[in-house]
């Protein structure tokens, strides 16, 4: 039980970092320059983390590397990038939150693991939450910013859940290198066609640029992949809801946005969502006591609380 709580708060730092992500990209980086962003987010995340694991992909992981760079991290950066731009932090982050429900049903064919009843209704408690967030905003919501950030959320909950099923032959580490780094080098040409020359920056800019790099990719990437790696997707998906309240209270707090009576409402049930998926506590049976840990059909399986984790 203990080692699931550190793995649950080991986690919380990618959504939380995601949900910061939203207020930098919108308050320091250039607008109008989606792909060059991405790709600045992307690539030197990628070749940090290359200067720590070093190692290079083999056999089938190169064209795993592609496929999830592409749905992890070249289109999906790409998509956040433009509704952080086009939508106040808090409601660009809310939108987000629906994917604990999509990362659920997709992970129950893709690695057998069937949500429980907690995880569902943490879900819909979630959703409802987002829902008071969302409609309940005082500034005009761009459509076009909330289905960037829908799709955003679509693609990435199904590369996530491609990611755990793939990556139980290679180190966490290892694997979110290769996808931040063929993500940014597919990034980087688009970008050059489509946008032209890369816009001039100040420093400022490029401390942003370097936060969003080593925190909220680097970092953050890591921290949810392992998250991934040894949690069920439901808790994953679970905690993901910390974003939109980071999202909130940065918007509220930072960026002046004004908090309504639905949204501290909706941040509530956002919360309460977060705590029902927590790590399942250990239980007694007979003499021994027994922690449960999530198995390939999504049931857990008792194992001695002796064991070392």
């Amino acid at each position: 039980m203990e080692a699931n709580l550190r793995w649950a708060a080991l986690t919380a730092v990618a959504p939380v970092a995601w949900g910061t992500n939203y207020f930098v990209t919108r308050g320091f980086l250039p607008p109008d320059h989606a792909l060059y962003g991405a790709a600045v987010r992307a690539l030197p995340a990628g070749l940090v983390l290359l200067a720590f694991s070093r190692r290079l992909p083999s056999g089938a992981w190169w064209w795993r590397s592609a496929v999830l760079g592409l749905l992890n991290v070249s289109v999906f950066f790409a998509l956040v990038y433009i509704a952080s731009q086009l939508l106040p932090t808090s409601v660009a982050s809310t939108v987000m939150a629906t994917s604990p429900l999509t990362m659920m049903l997709i992970a129950w064919p893709l690695v057998s693991e069937r949500p429980r009843a907690a995880h569902l209704a943490g879900a819909a408690i979630g959703l409802a939450g987002v829902c008071l967030m969302l409609l309940a905003g005082t500034e005009t919501v761009h459509v076009g910013g909330v289905l960037a950030s829908a799709a955003a959320m679509v693609m990435s909950s199904f590369g996530y859940i491609l990611t755990k099923r793939w990556s139980s032959d290679v180190d966490v580490l290892a694997s979110t290198t290769w996808q931040l780094v063929a993500g940014g080098l597919f990034l980087l040409p688009a970008a050059a066609v489509v946008e032209g020359p890369p816009p001039a920056v100040s420093m400022p800019t490029l401390l942003a640029f370097a936060y969003v790099a080593l925190v909220a990719t680097a970092l953050a990437f890591v921290a949810w992949f392992a998250g991934l790696r040894h949690l069920p997707a439901g808790t994953v998906g679970l905690i993901g809801l910390l974003n939109p309240a980071t999202g909130v209270l940065l918007g509220t707090v930072i960026a002046g946005e004004a908090l309504t009576v639905h949204q501290l409402c909706g941040l509530i049930l956002v919360l309460s969502g977060v705590a029902l998926g927590r790590p399942v506590r250990a239980k007694r049976r007979g003499d021994h006591q027994v922690t449960t840990h999530p198995v390939p059909d999504g049931r857990p399986a008792p194992e001695p609380a002796s064991r070392e984790h």
